[in-house]
């Protein structure tokens, strides 16, 4: 039998130690808890991969091929290429539906964004009294049904019994159409839309407005700067996440809207008041489904576009 002996001679001068071999598992390979922990995490995410891909990638990825084709309901998909787009962008009508949501853009976005932040500017002064009544009175349109506040705006706004024509009469003033001429049709609709929505704009600046340090005001009232310089060079320029983060969802929300102009003129009078929204239901309604694909795309470069330049323009000067 053969003996066997350990080698126990010590390393000579300048020669290395052999690095002693690795036990247990090799290299490179996982290891079964490892293997098991990532089946676990697939199964996890699997519920929300699956209602992703159901109700989010399929119907994009449907729309968008419905943008191509031609189809009104029922058969088979007849493939156009470009001819949906060419003739919304040939389409006078579209643009004027973009036209008229810009114009309602115009007068609603900068007067709800500065109001908002004046308002959410006067309701943290801890000076001011009855601060949760006004709280309470400035939110409480956005919380009331749509359809409600718009029939008692139909009441406000009729020609011949509304509210705001009674006053004009009483002050020796002339009677308005203000849903039924082109001239009064857009900011009556954006007078309703500020009355409702504003209070959504005073949430997200007051919570902006709450954020800043009352070091600041006080810096700002030792230099000798009055309350309208303030707002424009402390309390502004301090909100401006706030100010574009509510200028894209508000510009999104606009480019969208329906509601509103179809309870109250239904996009009249000649078409004034028919936003991309509404047009976009029309083509719809009258079951032309591949242009109205080839519409909710445009809207949606649009609104990405002005979302990015809006972002650009109103970014700190901090990043």
């Amino acid at each position: 039998m053969a003996n066997l002996t350990w080698n126990t001679r010590a390393p000579r001068a300048g020669e290395q130690t052999p690095a002693p071999r690795p036990r247990g598992r090799r290299i490179g390979r996982r290891s079964v808890p490892a293997r098991r922990e990532g089946w676990w995490g697939l199964g996890l995410i699997a519920p929300f991969l699956l209602l992703f891909a159901a109700f989010t990638a399929y119907p994009l990825g449907y729309a968008l091929e419905l943008s191509f084709s031609n189809w009104h309901g029922a058969g088979a998909l007849r493939w156009v290429g470009w001819s949906n787009y060419t003739y919304l962008l040939r389409d006078s009508g579209f643009w004027s539906s973009l036209g008229n949501t810009g114009l309602m853009w115009l007068l609603i976005v900068p007067a709800q964004t500065l109001g908002g932040v004046a308002v959410a500017s006067l309701l943290t002064r801890s000076r001011l009294r009855f601060k949760k009544a006004l709280r309470t009175v400035v939110i409480l349109p956005y919380v009331t049904p749509l359809a409600a506040m718009a029939q008692a705006f139909l009441l406000i706004f009729d020609d011949q019994f509304g509210l705001l024509n009674r006053i004009l009469g009483t002050l020796g003033g002339p009677q308005i159409g203000w849903l039924t001429t082109t001239a009064w049709a857009k900011p009556a609709i954006a007078l309703f839309i500020l009355w409702k929505t504003s209070g959504y704009a005073l949430i997200i600046m007051l919570a902006a407005v709450q954020g800043i340090p009352p070091e600041v005001y006080e810096a700002s009232a030792l230099d000798g700067a009055g309350p309208v310089r303030t707002f424009f060079s402390v309390t502004l320029p301090l909100v401006r996440r706030a100010v574009g983060f509510f200028l894209v969802l508000s510009t999104l929300g606009i480019s969208q809207m329906f509601l509103e102009p179809f309870l109250m003129t239904k996009g009249g009078p000649y078409n004034s008041s028919t936003t991309s929204g509404l047009y976009l239901y029309q083509h719809i309604s009258a079951s032309d489904l591949g242009t109205g694909a080839a519409n909710s795309f445009l809207l949606v470069l649009l609104v990405l576009l002005l979302s990015l330049i809006a972002v650009r323009v109103l970014r700190p000067r901090e990043d």
